[in-house]
């Protein structure tokens, strides 16, 4: 594994790491990045009928949802399996040991 193939993965991994520890989390002390593009009609009838705290519910969890969906394209497309991933891991200890 080249050098720049090894970053790629390891970026990759970083942020796949972060995405999981968000999911987990059920706190909302992450950042906010804003505007998000919906549906116009799904906000309106979302705030309409539910209001606005249940609207911003409803979006974040829709975009919770294509997250977790865009998150396992990445892994499969930079790992592709369990033990593809386990290796990369290993690799990533044994660099951080010779560097200490």
């Amino acid at each position: 594994m080249d050098e720049e193939e090894y970053t790629n993965k390891y970026i990759n991994l970083r942020v796949l790491k972060s995405i999981q520890e968000y999911l987990k989390a059920d706190d909302n002390n992450h950042t906010a990045v804003y505007p998000i593009r919906v549906p116009d009609d799904l906000l309106y009838q979302t705030l309409k009928s539910k209001g606005a705290k249940n609207a911003d519910s409803i979006i974040h969890h829709i975009f919770k949802l294509g997250l977790t969906i865009w998150s396992e394209k990445l892994y499969d497309t930079v790992f592709g399996s369990q033990e593809s991933l386990q290796e990369f891991i290993e690799l990533v200890k044994k660099r951080t040991k010779k560097e200490e």
